[in-house]
């Protein structure tokens, strides 16, 4: 089955689009994948549409999904090929599982309007229903394609681990990340701090770090998940009153922060090796990669294929779309709290 997936992540940094062939749910290939960065004008839409108008919400869901359908057919123009199904995450607006909801926007039937394929999207939304999280979606994918390693860790808006313990997937989100990192690079007009070397230039500022360390959700048990409502509620708040200080401090701060949160969380992985697969656009910030290793003196840090690192995503929702098209579990209830496991998403056209 020849499937393309669709990701739009927290980051805001765009659409990644992968190619995929599956012979079955544990053997795939990569035929092709590319990102398509957000215009301007859709990266300030998207950011500020969780305090939007409901009409202005609902049109954004109407023509996100139509441009990513646009965006489709531009991949296939360069990547010709069978495509049996589009599986589409969509775009994140709002995520309150504690309130019964979450909404992904990029229309399928629009998606599905501009390529004439079939799409499966709205994945997260049944597992809500269930009593769930609605998240995270990716560790059914980590344990049939990526078993291999010890635990998986996303860099993305948010960093997230994923890992396999007595039997059963174990996986939540650990703490912002390139939320919060690209948020403080625009206040120097970045987009994000390339490798990490604005932190790498700063000193650590002992009394946010202490600050930060003390956030009520870290100390949470999983299943759990962050969204950008506690981004902003929660996080930044803490930050306001260190705006002042040099950027380089407060960056280098915060990148010490997510190395602690990833060094704890792998920590209570229990394994002793500590073979890991680190994907996400945070995978290229290496003084934080450098920083983690400290932490964890005995971790290898593992990529099989360079494109692992920008699209596992992208794949894995293909990968969910290919098991709910056969009807078989994509989403686990041992991650995300729900009172079962479930197969979700709707099939469009």
């Amino acid at each position: 089955m020849h499937i393309i997936g669709l990701m739009s992540g927290t980051s805001l940094d765009g659409l990644d689009i992968a190619y995929c062939e599956f012979t079955d749910d544990r053997n795939f290939q990569l035929l092709a994948a590319e990102t398509y960065n957000y215009p301007a004008a859709w990266q300030e839409r998207l950011a500020s549409l969780h305090l939007a108008s409901a009409e202005e919400y609902a049109r954004a869901d109407a023509e996100l999904g139509r441009y990513f359908g646009e965006k489709v057919q531009h991949f296939r123009d360069i990547h010709p090929g069978r495509v049996d199904y589009i599986a589409s995450h969509g775009h994140t607006v709002f995520h309150q599982p504690e309130n019964g909801f979450t909404a992904q926007i990029g229309d399928g039937n629009a998606i599905h309007a501009v390529t004439g394929i079939p799409v499966v999207c709205d994945f997260r939304r049944l597992d809500v229903a269930l009593g769930g999280q609605g998240a995270p979606l990716v560790p059914i994918g980590d344990r049939l394609l990526f078993g291999q390693y010890d635990c998986c860790i996303n860099l993305g808006g948010i960093a997230n681990i994923s890992y396999e313990l007595d039997g059963e997937r174990v996986a939540y989100d650990i703490a912002p990340c390139n939320m919060a990192l690209n948020y403080l690079a625009g206040k120097q007009g970045m987009t994000y701090d390339a490798g990490g070397e604005t932190a790498r230039r700063g000193s650590v500022i002992t009394s946010l770090l202490a600050r930060l360390e003390t956030l009520e959700y870290y100390h949470v048990p999983a299943p759990k998940t962050l969204g950008k409502e506690w981004f902003e509620k929660s996080f930044l708040p803490y930050l306001a009153p260190f705006e002042s200080q040099p950027l380089e401090n407060v960056m280098r701060t915060v990148t010490e922060h997510i190395a602690l949160r990833l060094a704890a969380s792998i920590a209570q992985s229990g394994t002793d090796t500590h073979r890991v697969l680190i994907t996400g656009g945070g995978a290229n910030n290496q003084y934080l990669l450098e920083l983690l290793k400290e932490k964890i003196g005995s971790i290898e840090i593992e990529s099989a294929d360079p494109r692992l690192v920008d699209y596992k995503e992208a794949i894995i929702f293909a990968l969910l779309a290919y098991l709910r098209i056969n009807n078989q579990t994509n989403t686990l209830a041992s991650v995300t709290g729900a009172s079962r496991d479930s197969s979700g998403g709707v099939i469009c056209g």
